[in-house]
């Protein structure tokens, strides 16, 4: 398990801050900020793939308001054993173009990704993307649209 560095408080009155860390200088940025948490979290899930995806190991601490005041809420620490996996590339179906299988594939892998982010489900293990992969290469565009609706609905609720 990994631990988080000490992470300042955001300046300013509260709202919700998605700060990140940074190995190389050792320091703290604003990654995103928004009166709502739901947006910081979208944010942050993005982030965190597009991060992942370079390799870089991920540390995001959330700051939100709680009574008044700042408070650290737990946002989980990514793995750096743990970096974010391509999408496959599907098995061409009859008389469908390769390319167009892909793309279709890897837009079932974003739109399920987007709703698991909506979700607050973005620190993703190496299972969890294989199973994205695996329900993006089964799974046709409406059922896919569907499930990332559920999975956003649920992220609002908190």
């Amino acid at each position: 398990m990994l631990k988080r560095p000490p992470c300042p408080r955001p300046p300013g009155p509260p709202r919700w801050v998605a700060m990140f860390h940074r190995p190389s200088p050792d320091s703290w940025t604003v990654g995103a900020e928004s009166p709502d948490r739901e947006p910081v979290l979208y944010a942050v899930g993005d982030m965190t793939q597009t991060l992942r995806a370079r390799g870089e190991e991920v540390t995001v601490a959330l700051w939100g308001p709680q009574d008044g005041g700042w408070h650290l809420f737990d946002a989980p620490a990514a793995k750096a054993s743990a970096p974010a996996a391509p999408a496959g590339v599907p098995a061409v179906g009859a008389g469908e173009p390769a390319r167009l299988a892909e793309r279709m594939t890897g837009r079932r892998h974003q739109v399920l990704l987007a709703g698991l982010s909506r979700a607050g489900l973005y620190d993703l293990s190496e299972e969890d993307g294989a199973a994205v992969r695996a329900m993006a290469d089964l799974l046709d565009e409406p059922t896919v649209r569907r499930v990332a609706h559920w999975l956003s609905a649920a992220g609002g609720q908190r």
